[in-house]
């Protein structure tokens, strides 16, 4: 059944000419905790104490929180540990990095005016790193989910393609290379045409007749297991820069509004080696594909926060859609023992893609906070996003792909906890975050928990802060989105050691 549930989100993940899937809109709708370390370290929980640039970025009246100008920098570590089961067999994989993750200004202009309710308002530009891409895993064993047919081998994914597809469409005309074959097809047809010609031309499928009008095709793999190796890894990121004005009223109200302009890069490698000893005339299959995706986007932010009394503070922010726009790039390798070796110049070909929109789900945050005077605080916050109501436009070309995302992902919520001690010079803090699966069966993306540590240093008008998070997650990712749809179990330890200097200015 769970095999089948699979099998139904990868074909309405299909289009006949877009390479988008359900997995691509999730990737560009989540963000994670990213930041200065002292937002890292009570886990995000900020959206209703302001006074942090990364607080800016969550609510825009954080800025109106502070005092005097201020400014920070913040460096991170990044490790991310992929422990995976496929088929009884477990690996396992690191990525590690270090980059620049966050740097913003907020520039404070208090009101001369005595008589004006408004006592200051505030600028503020805040860079911040909303996810970041880079990740790598290993699926390896023998695939024993043998049922008399070969779905269990690579072979069914362009047998699912090529089913219905008329022969002569995906043939070689008189004298015609094959990699501008692949490449007319591509243009013409569209994505789904190239998989099936790719089958064809790699002897994985033969026609059940040798006619232009065929549209039946059969595998050259007989039923048994195969023996899969399969390599995904990703890198890029996902940032955002926002520009921030907030003001307060009278005592206890701030107000605060984001324009944001949302950047992404993303590439993905996946390249899978199937061997098999069944006797067919097929006994092996070596298939690779690169993406390419950049974008840009729009989106703004609207908040507030209250103080109830000098030590209850309420906060409220309304993160809209984010509106992308998108480009993407593929390549494809095919080989076989028994392909023609002229197949591997397909590899020269980039297909590009027609540009498409994006629109992410918006958000809604409530928070609230408990200020212990000068000697610490606590703080928690509620997110809730609704995945499903993620988009592709236009919309009459992703009719399919749209329903599908309605179906499959659902609304989740995220909670975060996070609290803060001082002593002289000195801060400790701790946090907590648990967020559910965006998937309706809870199991294609887990639930993701995790903590955070953090110590601080206030020299006078710098600070310096080290913060140590962790956060762990389970997934079942199916190797593709059709014909070989079974899944390999990956336990994703993300662990990270983030710096930040901040200053008044």
């Amino acid at each position: 059944m769970k095999k089948l549930q699979i099998l139904c989100i990868g074909l309405l993940s299909m289009s006949t000419v877009y390479a988008q899937d359900i997995s691509d809109a999730l990737r560009y709708s989540h963000d994670e905790i990213q930041g200065t370390a002292r937002f890292r370290a009570m886990s995000g929980a900020f959206g209703a104490l302001g006074g942090d640039m990364s607080a800016v970025s969550l609510n825009p009246a954080g800025s109106a929180v502070f005092t005097r100008s201020h400014a920070s920098i913040t460096g991170s570590n990044v490790d991310t540990e992929n422990n995976t089961e496929y088929f009884g067999n477990f690996t396992s994989s690191n990525v590690s990095n270090f980059d620049i993750n966050q740097a913003g200004a907020a520039f404070v202009f208090a009101n001369r005016n005595s008589n004006s309710p408004w006592r200051k308002f505030t600028l503020a530009v805040a860079y911040d790193r909303t996810n970041n891409f880079d990740n790598s895993w290993n699926a390896r064993g023998l695939n024993t989910n043998n049922d008399n047919n070969f779905s269990n081998s690579i072979a069914s994914y362009f047998y699912d393609y090529a089913e219905g597809v008329r022969l002569g469409d995906i043939s070689l005309l008189d004298g015609e290379f094959i990699e501008d074959a692949y490449q007319d097809i591509g243009n013409v047809f569209g994505f789904a045409h190239q998989q099936a010609f790719l089958g064809y031309q790699a002897f994985i499928l033969d026609p059940a007749m040798d006619e232009d009008e065929n549209t039946s095709y059969i595998g050259n793999v007989n039923p048994g297991n195969f023996l899969h190796d399969y390599f995904y890894t990703t890198t890029g990121y996902n940032g955002k820069v926002a520009f921030n004005m907030a003001t307060q009223y009278k005592d206890n109200l701030y107000l605060g509004l984001n324009l944001n302009s949302h950047f992404l890069d993303y590439q993905r490698i996946t390249s899978l080696q199937e061997d098999n000893n069944n006797g067919g005339p097929i006994n092996f299959i070596d298939f690779d594909n690169t993406l390419s995706t950049t974008g840009n986007g729009f989106s703004f932010q609207l908040g507030g926060i209250m103080k109830l009394s000098p030590e209850f503070r309420l906060g409220v922010t309304y993160d809209s859609p984010i509106w992308y726009t998108i480009e993407e790039e593929t390549t494809q390798y095919i080989n076989s023992n028994a392909a023609d070796s002229e197949i591997e110049y397909i590899s020269d070909i980039v297909n590009v893609y027609p540009r498409y929109k994006l629109q992410t789900p918006a958000k809604v945050t409530g928070s609230l906070a408990y200020v212990f005077g000068k000697q610490g605080l606590i703080s928690f916050d509620y997110s809730k996003k609704d995945y499903g109501k993620t988009k592709f436009k236009p919309e009459a070309d992703y009719l399919d792909l749209n329903d599908g995302i309605a179906n499959v992902l659902t609304d989740a919520s995220t909670y975060r906890l996070g609290g803060e001690y001082k002593h002289k010079e000195f801060s400790f803090r701790g946090g907590y975050r648990f967020e559910e699966s965006p998937y309706a069966d809870g199991e294609t993306v887990g639930d993701l928990t995790g903590y955070s540590l953090g110590l601080g240093y206030n020299f006078g008008n710098t600070k310096l802060d080290l913060t140590y998070d962790r956060s762990e997650r389970t997934n079942a990712t199916p190797l593709y989105n059709i014909g070989l749809i079974d899944t390999a179990n990956i336990e994703r330890i993300n662990s990270n050691i983030t710096i930040t200097l901040s200053f008044n200015i």
